[in-house]
């Protein structure tokens, strides 16, 4: 009975993460030009937020038409992209497409950091186990 009950307690505290959680790693491929599909990814990172926990990581990697997404003067969700860097989501540009649109860094949200190629960002992030998103 002693040994079940030991046995319980030890299940049940690694069950309910007090010794190890799971740290849960998603990269978001934002690629659309799209308004809506940039509300719902920002719903949807937050809601992943919310079910998995605080030991998410996620990463918005924004390219070609997606880099609107990150452009002060044309994103529709600055206040929550700022509010999501605030709790650890990553926002990072493509390089690549700043410099054939020939986009001037400083118009990108402070939030935002840069990649080289955000298509090879997708990639490496999934070659490293990350799950993976697109928009």
């Amino acid at each position: 009975m002693k040994k079940l009950l030991v046995t319980f307690l030890f299940g049940a505290l690694f069950s309910t993460g007090i010794y190890a959680q799971k740290v849960h790693k998603v990269v978001v491929q934002m690629n659309t030009s799209d308004t809506t599909a940039w509300h719902g990814a920002i719903r949807n990172i937050s809601n992943l937020q919310t079910a998995l926990g605080p030991n998410t990581q996620v990463e918005v990697v924004a390219h070609g038409a997606g880099i609107n997404f990150l452009i002060g003067s044309k994103t529709t969700q600055q206040a929550k992209i700022a509010e999501l860097a605030t709790k650890g989501v990553t926002f990072v540009a493509c390089e690549n497409t700043i410099r054939e649109r020939k986009i001037d860094k400083s118009t990108l949200l402070p939030q935002s950091g840069f990649v080289p190629s955000g298509v090879a960002e997708v990639v490496l992030k999934q070659e490293d186990g990350w799950a993976f998103l697109k928009y």
